[in-house]
């Protein structure tokens, strides 16, 4: 089995980044032999969106026959989304929500006739569903009984995922670091990852075997280009057909579920 790895906080030794990869491992524990797909949004940020894809989405005809290479980095990023059976997501909350990093990433991942199209009822995601942990980091408290701070980190996040069909999500949040030593938040962590639901990926480790092969920071852990492409136009055209290594199962969107905060306290620091 796949698992891609995501992190987007731009320091090394970020607890979002430790949070993430206690994740990763608590995972391997269960799928030994699971192959690690790693994607660097700190330290290897994607480009903001610029003109050429902006242009290449303004509508049904531009997509039918979009710029040439406007759509070649969303259809990367979508495609490592495909070849995972699994996805772990490390990230900070940054001013009450997710990274521009992470955002960046989101933009060229929601894609409309390529991983979700609009209906009367909302958005329809249509890749197929895996199991996504999100490990957030928080200076400040954002949930529980301490919160003192809006969050619209986990909402946004969660309604973005679903609508491309990626709708089982856990969250696992790590909070109050801006106060904790690294021993204390070793044990916070812990305690974060106590509450990790593996099943999911142990139903998936009882029919997909392979060796395990970590790939180095930032790229790929083997070729991609093998796997078969759709066309634009084919993309645009035909919604039901559009998938590289899995047939899409549309699903529908989920609901998303004032004070001055500190900017300081909200940081994954």
């Amino acid at each position: 089995m796949n698992i891609l790895h995501i992190d987007s906080s731009p320091r090394q030794q970020s607890h979002s980044r430790q949070l993430s990869a206690a994740i990763v491992k608590r995972l391997l524990e269960v799928a030994p032999g699971a192959d690690i797909i790693r994607r660097d949004l700190g330290a290897d940020p994607l480009p903001q969106t610029v003109a050429l894809y902006a242009a290449a989405l303004a509508s049904p005809a531009t997509l039918a026959a979009p710029p040439e290479g406007s759509l070649d980095l969303s259809e990367q990023l979508i495609r490592e989304i495909e070849v995972a059976d699994a996805i772990v997501i490390g990230t900070p909350m940054h001013n009450l929500t997710i990274p521009s990093v992470l955002k960046a990433w989101i933009d060229q991942i929601l894609r409309v006739g390529r991983t979700m199209k609009s209906t009367p009822g909302g958005k329809v995601g249509m890749l197929r569903d895996r199991p996504v942990f999100i490990g957030v980091a928080s200076g400040g408290f954002f949930t529980g009984e301490r919160a003192n701070q809006p969050d619209f980190l986990t909402p946004y996040l969660s309604v973005a995922l679903s609508s491309i069909g990626l709708k089982s999500q856990q969250f696992l949040p790590l909070q109050g670091t801006a106060f904790l030593d690294w021993e204390q938040a070793a044990e916070a962590r812990d305690k974060t990852l106590a509450v990790l639901d593996r099943t999911t990926v142990e139903r998936l480790t009882e029919i997909r075997h392979q060796p395990a092969m970590i790939a180095s920071a930032g790229r790929l852990h083997r070729d991609l280009s093998s796997v078969p492409r759709a066309s634009p136009r084919a993309l645009t055209e035909n919604f039901q057909r559009l998938h590289i290594n899995h047939p899409a199962e549309p699903d529908h969107q989920h609901e998303g579920s004032d004070d001055f905060i500190d900017v300081y306290a909200s940081q994954d620091r």
